[in-house]
């Protein structure tokens, strides 16, 4: 017979993770649910770009491939509005931002019980599928866009208009002691950005998740109003945080570019 679980111990249950421990005494803890989630989620997003790759016409485009060109056309108009011109890297970037987070973000309107169901089958007993909702993968996120823009800065700027940049913006130089203190706030102004978008989108999905959660714990007659409220609402959430997350990306690489 299945155990019966509390309201407490049925939210705790769905806010454990798979996880594993590895290293000398098990210092390391290695989301496993993350992982495998948000690497499907990659595939599929590749898996949709290539076959609209492969499958492209000038004719008359199929549904994939019309959806795939609106997606291109709205990024491209976010990077040029931003830079003033069409840029590829930017574009391509900012593309797969998106739809990945997009899609992670997703994996949110899946009912809660569906896929930890499922894998208790195979003796999973915990599993998290929104990988959003984990703060390891939203900084894994924000870390890497944030490598991505100390490389454009010193592409645009090159190494020693980098320097430059960390030590004589935002006052001038003229005077000795302004030097640490424009390093000291250039620092603070480069790690608030990898710290507020991977905040930002994980505190919005575990918000979210929590709330659903919570939904799934009333009676099924009295879940049925709230939870369509609530998924309605968080559908323009997990499009909103997918936008949020592309944007900044963008404006964060334009800012790069310019010169002070």
């Amino acid at each position: 017979m299945a155990e019966v679980l509390t309201s407490k111990e049925y939210i705790l249950h769905h806010l454990k993770h798979w996880q594993v421990s590895v290293g000398p005494g098990e210092f390391w803890v290695i989301h496993i649910d993350t992982i495998v989630f948000s690497i499907l989620t990659g595939l599929m997003i590749l898996g949709l770009f290539l076959t609209c790759s492969r499958r492209m016409t000038a004719g008359v485009p199929s549904k994939v491939q019309s959806f795939a060109e609106m997606l291109f056309e709205f990024v491209t108009t976010q990077v040029q509005d931003s830079f003033g011109r069409r840029d590829r890297f930017a574009g391509a970037l900012a593309l797969v931002i998106f739809t990945w987070v997009f899609l992670m973000n997703f994996m949110d309107l899946i009912p809660v019980d569906l896929i930890p169901q499922m894998l208790s089958i195979f003796g999973v007993h915990y599993v998290r599928v929104v990988p959003t909702t984990d703060m390891n993968m939203t900084f894994a996120l924000s870390l890497t866009v944030f490598f991505i823009l100390i490389g454009t800065n010193i592409y645009y700027k090159g190494l020693m208009g980098f320097i430059k940049h960390l030590f004589c913006h935002p006052f001038p130089p003229q005077f000795i002691l302004t030097i640490p203190i424009n390093f000291f706030l250039v620092v603070i102004e480069e790690l608030a950005k990898p710290i507020s978008l991977s905040l930002r989108l994980f505190g919005n999905l575990y918000a979210g998740e929590l709330i659903f959660i919570l939904i799934a714990t009333l009676p099924w007659y009295a879940m049925v109003l709230p939870q369509s409220i609530w998924l309605i609402f968080h559908i323009l959430v997990i499009t909103l945080q997918a936008f949020v997350f592309m944007i900044l990306t963008i404006v964060y690489m334009s800012m790069a570019k310019e010169a002070h």
